[in-house]
């Protein structure tokens, strides 16, 4: 065979394999995007059209005739290292320090390939922010759904996204927590102590952290999800967030203040935080109020970058993991509720139970609560104005 024959059929199998590749990773959802590339790989090559029967046509009586060595490169490229990017809120970072090396020592067995993890933790606003302007994050896992709707409407995640993964995309969940001083000098015990006067609450930034939404909806809640008014949920929130002297950019960093620090009467924060740095050795007091919200957090495949790095398999499998017994037993070790069945029966009796526990989606769902609480102008804003 010559050297333009070689080229000639080696570039058509390439094309079709292209193809082929494309066509296997993408979901079925995503089916016109395959025929797009298909376009483009017809429209720049030599080809033409192509009968659909040279789909089938060999790599290995191609690769014979240019080059033997080719066809051992081509197989030692499908082993080669990969490199997936996972980017998390502040507090999941103890929790995947276990289930990151569990997962490439499975993957390796499986599949014979060494997975390096490039890993961030940070407020989950931050995080979101982060990856719209650049940073390319093949999983996310954030602290609430309206950060994974920000990165759907950026054009970096296909809606549809919740039915991705088992539970509807929700891997973690939580509830909220006070912390309180040894002691508890303060005589806290419900939601309704922080209004009083002369309470330093220490909660973060709504703005930046996930779970200052969390905390903000839970006292909202505490209203609301209990008979009454929404005038009197405003006049509440109100005077506990004239006792917040200053808002910390991640739940980590208000965590880091009340405790390193000593500042604050009180911390706002997730229980299983809590339950951390209790496991940690840290000497903490905390109370779990029994009217509280579920802390519900998704976890997706950011799917603009995993067809951009060619990651989408691993990543999908990574997020399978993290769903299997043995991922929620380490989640529910550092203080977070199980979502697989098996392991909440085998945690039952860790947590207090809690008498009331309503959703986002009680609240109106993320959309509505973006809208009404935390859009510029919104409830949060017309509550910090009032304290400066």
């Amino acid at each position: 065979m010559n050297q333009g024959q070689c080229t000639f059929k080696l570039r058509r199998y390439l094309t079709e394999l292209v193809q082929t590749y494309i066509a296997k990773a993408l979901h079925t959802t995503r089916q016109w995007r395959v025929q797009l590339i298909r376009n483009w790989l017809y429209k720049y090559s030599s080809l033409g059209v192509v009968s659909l029967f040279l789909v089938g046509v060999s790599l290995s009586v191609i690769m014979a005739a240019c080059s033997p060595r080719n066809t051992d490169n081509a197989g030692a490229a499908s082993q080669s290292d990969v490199t997936l990017t996972f980017v998390s809120y502040s507090v999941t970072n103890a929790a995947y320090q276990q289930i990151i090396p569990k997962f490439i020592e499975q993957w390796k067995k499986e599949h014979n390939q060494n997975v390096t993890f490039n890993q961030s933790y940070d407020g989950s606003g931050s995080q979101t922010l982060a990856v719209i302007d650049g940073k390319e994050a093949d999983v996310v896992h954030l602290s609430l759904a309206l950060d994974i709707n920000k990165l759907v409407q950026a054009g970096f995640i296909q809606a549809g996204w919740e039915k991705e993964a088992p539970n509807d995309a929700i891997v973690t969940k939580s509830l909220n927590a006070i912390a309180i001083r040894e002691g508890n000098p303060k005589n806290i015990k419900t939601w309704a102590d922080l209004a009083r006067n002369g309470i330093n609450v220490v909660t973060p930034d709504p703005r930046t952290s996930g779970g200052a939404r969390w905390n903000f909806l839970s006292l909202w809640g505490s209203v609301t999800e209990t008979g009454k008014t929404e005038n009197q949920a405003i006049d509440f929130t109100s005077k506990v967030y004239n006792n917040v002297p200053l808002l910390p950019k991640t739940a980590r960093n208000a965590t880091e203040l009340f405790y390193n620090d000593n500042q604050g009467d009180v911390l706002l924060n997730y229980e299983n935080e809590m339950i951390l740095l209790a496991k940690n050795g840290k000497k903490i007091s905390y109370i779990v109020p029994d009217i509280n919200i579920s802390i519900d957090n998704p976890v997706a495949v950011v799917d603009k970058n995993v067809d951009k790095h060619g990651t989408r398999p691993i990543a999908e499998a990574f997020i399978k993991f993290l769903y299997t017994p043995e991922s929620q037993r380490e989640f529910t070790n550092l203080g977070f509720r199980p979502v697989d069945l098996t392991v909440s029966k085998e945690m039952e009796g860790k947590f207090p139970k809690i008498k009331t526990i309503f959703k986002a989606q009680d609240l109106g769902g993320w959309d509505e609560i973006q809208k009404k609480f935390f859009d510029e102008g919104a409830i949060f804003d017309k509550i910090r104005a009032k304290k400066s």
